[in-house]
């Protein structure tokens, strides 16, 4: 009879060979991908010590090698549940993210990102709406709510940060910023006063949280557990009938006045709620279907302009010489057009600065996933099979010396430079925050590129230069700016390290 012992072994002999087994289909290669050179080892097996180097050591120096080894070309990376394929060149990464809807898809990758299928399944994928109002009807609409969403911003910094006479306040700044911001861009999705309402704010951003915890803690889970996991941790049904009861009052006072007025409502509201209920169409036309839209509205307008906003601050702090020349922009700027969308549009130094933020501080290092849905041949003869996933080596790029002389420092201004070596053409139209290139790709590129980025844009450099004009800022004492965490792989948008800082009203 067998020993506990050899019974022992026999049993882990046998798990490790299945194991080998189970990993090695899991990850074999199709043999159009072995022609796709690899960052680490390209084993099926030992490509998992390059996943965990990638996901848990240094991926930014994997990337970066890959990227500068084959450009312009294309690397293969290995995370813990596929291979990703890297174009490394602009004309290859146009080639990806111009292609055809049916040919490589930018929808499958953000539903397993979501983890839609349990976390938001109420929301039709092949329905959104929403996304043209935001291109035509929002950005559209950007320079006549200025106003509204300033006076927001105004009132949302001066209770969220009251000072008085020379006395330095300290300010949680992350959560701080996550209420202005959610404030403003609410004035825009669902109108005053609602925006103002606390509870509401709270719903708003307790939604962001969950969605974020949610689908982190499904995706862990093999498939026949999602569901179970999903029931159990998942609060989005709460959420969306918070919001319906929230909304109910606005909703009847408004279709009581559209079915009186119709298109003779000459006063009708203009923000996101009110374009919802003039274009949803079928079941997105109930109180049901407006709720579940704004939460996702919401998530896209708050959730990251946020996030930049306090990014873009920590860089201030750490190069506070800009902020006397930038102080000396806005306050020249609004003498001659006050606080107006041509007014921002006109501050080319605070354009400058947030678009050099987004250059070398963006937290991802690989982002903007597409799915090959059928196989896909580049402009260099290399076709990759259906299924493949591939990403953007956004960091890289960013980081390109060939792109970017002196790439590592932060030049606030090397756009404005750019923008006054090209004159007030439509070349130096390419160096604005909002315009989207092969060469920075914070907003995305092509068709799918974020469709909300005028919005966010106008209100993270209203904020700033806010700030700028009104209160004098600094990091605690002994403290410092917090660290950039960066995004290895597919992640949701990661926000920073929170710090305090101090605020006082401005002393001239």
């Amino acid at each position: 009879m067998l020993d506990e012992f050899t019974l022992g072994v026999s049993f882990l002999t046998g798990l490790l060979i299945f194991v080998s087994i189970f990993i090695a289909s899991y990850r074999r290669a199709d043999p159009l991908l072995d022609a796709v050179p690899t960052v680490g080892f390209s084993d099926p097996i030992l490509s998992y010590l390059s996943a965990f180097r990638y996901k848990f050591g240094n991926g930014a120096l994997m990337l970066k090698e890959g990227y500068e080894k084959t450009k312009p070309g294309l690397f293969k990376i290995a995370t813990f549940r596929r291979w990703i394929v890297v174009p490394s060149g602009s004309e290859l990464i146009e080639k990806v993210m111009k292609a055809p809807d049916n040919t490589i898809s930018v929808l499958e990758p953000l539903q397993d990102l979501f983890q839609t299928k349990y976390t938001l399944k109420f929301l039709n994928i092949d329905d959104m709406y929403h996304r043209s109002i935001i291109r035509s009807k929002l950005t559209r609409n950007i320079g006549a709510t200025f106003d509204q969403v300033h006076d927001e911003l105004v009132g949302a910094l001066r209770d969220c940060i009251p000072t008085t006479g020379q006395e330095w306040v300290r300010v949680s700044i992350l959560p701080t910023m996550q209420r202005i911001v959610c404030r403003a861009s609410s004035r825009i999705i669902v109108g005053a006063p609602l925006c103002r309402d606390h509870d509401y704010q709270t719903l708003v951003l307790n939604f962001i949280v969950n969605l974020k915890k949610s689908a982190f803690i499904i995706s862990c889970f093999p498939e026949f557990l999602k569901p179970i996991v999903a029931r159990f941790i998942c609060r989005i049904p709460t959420h969306v009938r918070q919001t319906m009861e929230f909304i109910r009052p606005i909703v009847e006072e408004r279709s009581a006045k559209m079915k009186e007025f119709g298109d003779d409502w000459d006063d009708a509201p203009s923000d996101m709620l009110m374009w919802l209920m003039s274009e949803a169409k079928g079941v997105e036309r109930s109180l049901e279907g407006w709720a579940r839209r704004l939460l996702m509205l919401n998530f896209g307008a708050i959730h990251a302009t946020s996030i930049t906003f306090t990014q873009v601050l920590y860089r201030l702090l750490a190069h506070p010489e800009y902020i006397e020349p930038l102080r000396q922009e806005v306050e020249a700027v609004v003498a001659e057009q006050g606080w107006t969308k041509v007014g921002i549009d006109k501050m080319h130094k605070i354009d400058s600065f947030v678009r050099e933020f987004q250059r070398i501080d963006s937290p991802i290092l690989l982002g903007l996933n597409r799915l090959a849905l059928s196989p896909f041949t580049f402009s260099n003869g290399v076709t990759i099979p259906a299924g493949t996933l591939f990403g953007l080596p956004v960091h890289s790029i960013h980081t390109d010396e060939e792109i970017y002389p002196n790439a590592q420092e932060f030049d606030g201004f090397r756009f404005l430079k750019l923008r006054e070596k090209e004159g007030d053409g439509v070349l130096a139209a390419r160096h604005q925050m909002v315009t989207t290139s092969a060469e920075l790709l914070v907003f995305g590129l092509g068709r799918h590129s974020c469709p909300g980025r005028f919005l966010a844009a106008n209100e993270v450099k209203a904020l700033l230069a806010h700030i700028l004009i009104t209160y004098d800022i600094k990091i605690e004492e002994g403290k410092g700016v917090p660290q950039e965490r960066r995004m290895t792989s597919f992640e949701l948008f990661r926000a920073p390290g929170n710090a305090n800082i101090l605020f006082r009203k401005r002393q001239r």
